[in-house]
């Protein structure tokens, strides 16, 4: 794992989280894992390529628009036309 470096020391008392058993934390917090959540589930496909795509301007500003992260929402939206299509396709 990476180690992260942040300006501000961290209040975790790691000490006592590193003593801990499994069975001692807590999960409340965190929804279960039902087949719903795998049916909705996204597979990982691995590192991303870099490429270049000719957008049209319009569409471009309209992403960028809506913050930091818009390439991650330009491929969100790709994958849903692909799932939905895909979908289609195992209809016919």
């Amino acid at each position: 794992m990476r180690e992260i470096h942040s300006p501000e020391p961290s209040q975790t008392d790691w000490a006592r989280v590193d003593k801990m058993a499994d069975e001692d934390i807590d999960f409340s917090e965190n929804p279960p894992l039902d087949q719903g959540f795998w049916t909705e589930a996204i597979r990982w496909t691995g590192p991303k390529r870099q490429i270049t795509l000719r957008l049209d301007p319009d569409v471009l500003d309209y992403f960028k628009k809506q913050g930091k992260g818009y390439q991650t929402v330009i491929n969100s939206v790709l994958r849903q036309y692909m799932s939905i299509h895909d979908r289609e396709a195992r209809r016919t």
